[in-house]
């Protein structure tokens, strides 16, 4: 038995970059998870520390995205990892790991004002 959950609670980073693949729609955005600053046994202050994550909601999931997150947008996403490589244009080799959302809840919406 192998087991592939991940569990974000975080703030999305920008608007959602919809496009259309095949015949699926595709979100695609960033989430920001913060580790608060603190103080360990030692006295030594560890500062605060921000992961990005890369986000893929395919869908309905993201269809729902582009209609209603936005840059700020506080969501909780259960999903699982996956690992992409390719080669670029100059043959050079990337990879990406990105949360392949299975389902999210929105937390909260950013302050329209601001």
């Amino acid at each position: 038995m192998s087991v592939n959950k991940v569990i974000l609670v975080g703030n999305v980073g920008q608007d959602p970059r919809v496009r259309i693949v095949q015949t699926r729609t595709v979100a695609e955005f960033s989430l920001a998870t913060t580790d608060r600053a603190y103080r360990n046994a030692q006295g030594v202050e560890m500062p605060e520390r921000t992961e990005w994550h890369n986000i893929v909601m395919w869908d309905r999931l993201a269809e729902t995205a582009e209609r209603y997150v936005r840059k700020g947008t506080k969501l909780f996403i259960e999903g699982k990892l996956r690992t992409r490589v390719w080669e670029d244009r100059n043959a050079i080799k990337r990879n990406i790991t990105e949360i392949v959302v299975d389902n999210f809840d929105i937390l909260s919406r950013p302050d329209p004002a601001k």
